[in-house]
C-alpha cells in the first residue's frame, strides 16, 4: 500500500458535481463561425500563417509557434478564413487579442494525417516533436506547453511520472468523464509519456470522490497490463494543484520559484493525455476538447466534445441555457473562475467548464469588510504563504515586499478568500499585483538593454577617439623624424611630390593584373556604399531635426553617388573585358593630379618673395581663425557638448599664437 502523505492548509467546499454527470459525453455541434485565438497558451502566441479568403482543411496548421515556449493552432474544421483580427477573448479584463475567424463549410475534410502507432520504433525527441507540432499544451487549467515540460536538460533524472486526475474544483467533471469513458486513451497516453521521460514509476493520482473513474482506469491498466499505479487519496480542495498533488503521493516539496523538474517528476493531467495518444497514433492535431457546461441556469448539464474556438453562446444553445436566470456567466469552476465579459467569446484549449448559477447557487459576494487579522486565511493557503501580508502589501504596492513574500508561489487557489470572514477577494489583489510585477521586470528589462546600448556606444566612439589621437601621434612622430634625418633645409614640397610619385607607381604595380584592379575595385566600391549610407543617414537626420547643414549634406551625398556609380560602371565593364566607358571629360588620375598640384605650387612658392610668403601664410592663417571663431559662436549658442567648446577654443589659440610667431619673423627680418 502506497504511504499518502498531506499538504498544509486546504478546505472542502461544496461540490455539485453530480449536476453534470448523469448523461455521457455529448458532440456540442458545428457553429456558424469559429474564432481562435492566437494565444490560447502560456508563452508566446502563435503566428498566421494563412490569409483571408483562403479555404482550409481540418487540422491544418493555420498558426506557427513564435519560439520554444509557443504551440501552434489548427483549423477545427474545414471552411474559409474570413478575417485575423482582434476580437474579444476569454480573460478576466474582456480584452480583446488578435485572432483566426474561420466559417465552417461543414464537410469536415481532414488534411493528410501521419499516424505513428507503433510509436516504440521511433526516436523519443521524435515523439517530443510529434506532441509539439499537435499544437498541445497543459488541459487541466495552466495551458503550459506540453514539449517544454517533456524536454529537460540532458543529464536530468525524472523518477516519477504524474497523472493528474484529481479535479478538485467544484461543479467540474471534465476529467471525471474522461476517466470513465476514454480510460485506455488515458493509460495509452501514459504509455507514450512513459516511453518519452523514461521514469522510475508512474502514478495515476485520484481523488476518492471519484469511484467510477478509479474502477475505469483500474480495469483499463489491467487489461493494457501497463506498470502504472493507480493511488486514491482523501478529498481536499485544492489537491489538485500540481504542487500540492506532487507532495500528496511523493512527499516532495516543490522549492519557492521552483518546477516539479527540480525534483526529478513530470506532471501531466489525464486530458493532456489523451490529446498526446491522439497525436502520436491516429496524428491528430488538437482542435477539440472535453467542456463541463454546468449550473442551475442550464436545463441540460454535462459535458460536451468541442470544437476549439466555438462560441460560448453556441455551447449554452446546446445545453438549453436560461439567461433570465443566470446574473453571471463563470469560465472554470466558482474557486479559480473568472466572470466572462460577453457570451461571444471562444472556447479555447484551456476551457475546462463553463458555469451558469442561479443566484441562489452561486450568490454574489457581499463587499468586503476590514481586514479582522483572524488568520484564518493562513490556515487555509495549501503555498504556506501569508495572504494577509499580501494583501496589505499589494494595496500599498509594496513589490518588493510581496516578492520578498513570495507572491508568485501563489497558486491563485481561492482557498483564503473561501475561509475570510470579511469577504475579502483576496485572490484578486495578487492578480492585479502579478500583473503590474510582470510589467515592472518587462520595462526594467527594456530600460536595462537601453542603457547597455548606450554604453556600449559611448565606449565605441572613446575607443574611436583612442585610435585617431594614436594615429594622429604616430603621423606627428613620424613628421618630426623625418624632419631630424632631412635636416631643416628639407623641402616639405619635394616630400608631398616623392610621396604622391610613390604612390602611383604602387598603384600603378597593383593595377598589372585584372584580378587585382577588379579587387580594388569591388574593395572601392563597398567603402563607398558604406561611406554613402552614412552619409543618407546623416542627412535624413538632420531634414527631421531641421538643420541648418542639410544643403551641405546633400551635396556630400550626391558626390558619394556618383563616385559610386563611376566605380560601378568601371567594374562592370573589367568584368565583360571592355574598356570603361569614356565620357567627354578624360578620367583623372588622383596621383598624377596630386604631384601636378603640387609642383604648380612649388613652381608658385619659388616665385615669392620670402616677405609675400609670410603675407599668404598670415592669410591663410587669418581666414583660419575668423572661421573657427565663427564656429565656436555658433556653437555656444546652440548649447553643444562641452569637449566641442574646448577644442574649438583650443584650436583658436593654437592660430593665435601662430600669427603672433609670424608677425615676431616679420618683424625681425
Amino acid at each position: 500500500m502506497r504511504k499518502i502523505f498531506d499538504f498544509h492548509g486546504g478546505i472542502h467546499p461544496v461540490e455539485n458535481k453530480h449536476q453534470s454527470m448523469q448523461v455521457a459525453i455529448r458532440q456540442a455541434g458545428l457553429a456558424d463561425e469559429l474564432v481562435l485565438p492566437l494565444s490560447q497558451h502560456i508563452g508566446a502566441p502563435a503566428q498566421a500563417i494563412v490569409a483571408v479568403g483562403q479555404h482550409v482543411l481540418k487540422g491544418q496548421v493555420i498558426a506557427e509557434p513564435a519560439g520554444f515556449v509557443s504551440v501552434p493552432c489548427h483549423a477545427p474544421t474545414s471552411g474559409e478564413i474570413v478575417a485575423i483580427e482582434k476580437r474579444k477573448i476569454a480573460h478576466p479584463s474582456g480584452f480583446t487579442a488578435p485572432c483566426i475567424v474561420l466559417r465552417p463549410d461543414g464537410k469536415e475534410q481532414w488534411t493528410d494525417l501521419h499516424p505513428t502507432p507503433d510509436y516504440l520504433a521511433i526516436e523519443r525527441h521524435e515523439l517530443v516533436d510529434i506532441i509539439r507540432n499537435a499544437g498541445i499544451a497543459g488541459m487541466g487549467g495552466a495551458g503550459f506547453p506540453t514539449a517544454v515540460k517533456l524536454s529537460p536538460k540532458p543529464d536530468t533524472k525524472i523518477n516519477t511520472l504524474i497523472i493528474n486526475g484529481t479535479e478538485c474544483e467544484p461543479y467540474i467533471t471534465a476529467d471525471d468523464i474522461l476517466m470513465r469513458e476514454r480510460a485506455m486513451q488515458i493509460v495509452a497516453g501514459a504509455g507514450i509519456l512513459a516511453h518519452i521521460v523514461q521514469p522510475d514509476e508512474v502514478l495515476i493520482g485520484v481523488e476518492d470522490n471519484k469511484p467510477e473513474g478509479i474502477a475505469a482506469l483500474a480495469a483499463a491498466v489491467a487489461e493494457s497490463q501497463a506498470e502504472i499505479e493507480v493511488v486514491t487519496f482523501p478529498t481536499k480542495y485544492p489537491s489538485g494543484g500540481e504542487k500540492q498533488l506532487i507532495e500528496i503521493l511523493t512527499g516532495k516539496q516543490v522549492p519557492s520559484g521552483g518546477l516539479p523538474i527540480d525534483v526529478g517528476i513530470v506532471c501531466q493531467n489525464v486530458g493532456s493525455a489523451v490529446a498526446i495518444y491522439d497525436a502520436v497514433v491516429h496524428g491528430k492535431p488538437l482542435i477539440s476538447r472535453v467542456t463541463t457546461v454546468t449550473g442551475e441556469a442550464v436545463s441540460e448539464r454535462g459535458n460536451f466534445d468541442v470544437l476549439l474556438g466555438t462560441p460560448v453562446s453556441h455551447l449554452l444553445a446546446q445545453a438549453g441555457y436560461e439567461k433570465k436566470r443566470n446574473r453571471r456567466l463563470v469560465m472554470g469552476g466558482p474557486m479559480m473562475g473568472f466572470t466572462l465579459p460577453d457570451t461571444s467569446v471562444p472556447v479555447v484549449k484551456t476551457t475546462n467548464c463553463i458555469l451558469a448559477p442561479t443566484e441562489q447557487e452561486l450568490p454574489t459576494p457581499p463587499p468586503a469588510q476590514a481586514c479582522i487579522r483572524c488568520g484564518m486565511c493562513a490556515e487555509a493557503c495549501p503555498a504556506s504563504l501569508l495572504p494577509q501580508q499580501l494583501f496589505w502589501f499589494a494595496q500599498g504596492k509594496e513589490f518588493e515586499k510581496l516578492e520578498q513574500h513570495n507572491l508568485f508561489d501563489c497558486i491563485e487557489c481561492g482557498a483564503c478568500s473561501y475561509v475570510c470572514p470579511s469577504t475579502i477577494p483576496l485572490v484578486q489583489y495578487y492578480r492585479a499585483a502579478k500583473a503590474e510585477i510582470v510589467t515592472l521586470r518587462q520595462d526594467h528589462e527594456k530600460s536595462e538593454q537601453s542603457r547597455l546600448r548606450f554604453e556600449a556606444r559611448q565606449e565605441r566612439l572613446e575607443q574611436e577617439e583612442l585610435e585617431k589621437n594614436a594615429k594622429r601621434e604616430a603621423r606627428k612622430k613620424a613628421a618630426e623624424a623625418r624632419a631630424a634625418q632631412g635636416g631643416a633645409d628639407e623641402d616639405p614640397i619635394q616630400a608631398a611630390i616623392d610621396r604622391a610619385k610613390a604612390k602611383k607607381a604602387a598603384q600603378q604595380s597593383d593595377t598589372t593584373k585584372p584580378e587585382s584592379e577588379q579587387a580594388t575595385l569591388e574593395a572601392s566600391i563597398a567603402t563607398i556604399s558604406k561611406r554613402l549610407a552614412t552619409a543618407q543617414e546623416k542627412l535624413d537626420t538632420a531634414r527631421t531635426l531641421g538643420s541648418d547643414l542639410v544643403d551641405a549634406l546633400q551635396i556630400g551625398v550626391d558626390k558619394t553617388r556618383a563616385k559610386l556609380e563611376a566605380a560601378q560602371l568601371k567594374l562592370q565593364a573589367l568584368s565583360d573585358n571592355e574598356k570603361p566607358a569614356t565620357t567627354s571629360t578624360p578620367p583623372v588620375d588622383a596621383a598624377q593630379a596630386a604631384i601636378e598640384r603640387a609642383m604648380a605650387a612649388r613652381k608658385s612658392a619659388e616665385a615669392l618673395t620670402p616677405e609675400q610668403k609670410v603675407a599668404a601664410q598670415r592669410d591663410k592663417l587669418q581666414q583660419q581663425l575668423e572661421k573657427a571663431t565663427k564656429r565656436l559662436e555658433k556653437s555656444r549658442e546652440s548649447g553643444e557638448e562641452e569637449k566641442i567648446i574646448t577644442a574649438l577654443e583650443s584650436t583658436i589659440t593654437r592660430l593665435q599664437s601662430k600669427l603672433a610667431d609670424l608677425s615676431s619673423a616679420g618683424q625681425d627680418s
